[in-house]
C-alpha cells in the first residue's frame, strides 16, 4: 500500500490536502494490484479515471473557447485532442513523478507497466477525477490548469508529431524520415502495431498503438522529444 508520507509528498506537491484520503489511494490503484489482494480489497481508479475524463474535456474545452475565440470548432477540437492525448498527460504527469504512487500487480509490474504511458494517463485522469469529488470543481480546474493547459511543450509535441517531424528534420538538414513497422501483436480484430521512425540512418523513437498512424504519431513524438533534448 501508499505509505501516509507517499501521500503527504504529493498532497504538498500539487498544493492540496485531500479531506478523504482513500480518494487519491484509489486513484493511484491499477486494477492488477485488485486483482492481487485476498482480503482489504479497494476498489481501483477506473471509475475515478472515467469521472476526470469528463471533467478534463469540460475544461479544456472552455479553456481553448476562451483562449482563441477566432478558432473555429475544428480547429479546436485539434488543439484540445492534443492537449489530453494518451503521450500528453503522461508527459505532463513527469514533473509530478506520478509513475511512483501507481500500485501494481506483481504481473504488471514485471512487464513495464509502471513506464506505459496508457497507465500513467489513466492515473492522471484519475487524480482529476479524486480532486473533483473531494474538492469540487475549483480543485480539479486548478490542478489541470497547473500541469496540463500551461505545458505547450505538450502542445507542441502531441500536435501532428508527423508533419512536424517532418518539418525539423527538413529545416535543419537531418536527412529523410521514414518509419518502419517492427512488430505486431493481439488478435486481428484488436492488434496493436509497434512502430520506429528514422530520421536520416538514426533510430530516433518507437511507438504503438491501435492502427499504424497511432503509432507512428507516437514515434514521432519520441524523436521529437530526443532532437529538443539536444538543442
Amino acid at each position: 500500500m501508499i505509505k501516509d508520507e507517499d501521500i503527504s509528498r504529493f498532497e504538498q506537491l500539487i498544493g492540496y490536502t485531500f479531506r478523504d484520503k482513500q480518494l487519491l489511494v484509489q486513484a493511484f490503484t491499477h486494477s492488477s494490484f485488485v486483482n492481487e489482494q485476498k482480503i482489504n480489497k479497494h476498489p481501483d481508479y477506473e471509475r475515478l479515471e472515467f469521472l476526470g475524463d469528463a471533467v478534463l474535456e469540460m475544461i479544456s474545452s472552455a479553456y481553448l473557447f476562451r483562449k482563441f475565440p477566432d478558432k473555429k470548432e475544428g480547429e479546436m477540437s485539434k488543439m484540445r485532442a492534443s492537449l489530453v492525448c494518451e503521450g500528453a498527460l503522461a508527459f505532463d504527469a513527469k514533473v509530478l513523478d506520478l509513475k511512483s504512487y501507481i500500485l501494481l500487480g506483481k504481473g504488471e509490474e514485471a512487464t513495464g507497466g509502471r513506464d506505459k504511458e496508457s497507465i500513467i494517463a489513466d492515473v492522471m485522469e484519475a487524480v482529476i477525477g479524486a480532486l473533483f469529488l473531494d474538492g469540487g470543481i475549483e480543485q480539479s480546474k486548478r490542478f489541470i490548469d497547473s500541469y496540463i493547459l500551461t505545458n505547450t511543450d505538450a502542445v507542441v509535441m502531441f500536435g501532428d508529431s508527423k508533419s512536424m517531424l517532418q518539418e525539423v528534420a527538413q529545416g535543419e538538414n537531418l536527412g529523410e524520415v521514414r518509419y518502419e513497422i517492427c512488430g505486431e501483436s493481439g488478435p486481428e480484430h484488436d492488434k496493436i502495431f509497434e512502430v520506429r521512425v528514422y530520421v536520416g540512418d538514426k533510430n530516433l523513437g518507437e511507438g504503438t498503438g491501435k492502427t499504424k498512424k497511432a503509432a507512428e504519431q507516437k514515434a514521432a513524438s519520441q524523436a521529437l522529444l530526443v532532437l529538443k533534448n539536444k538543442q
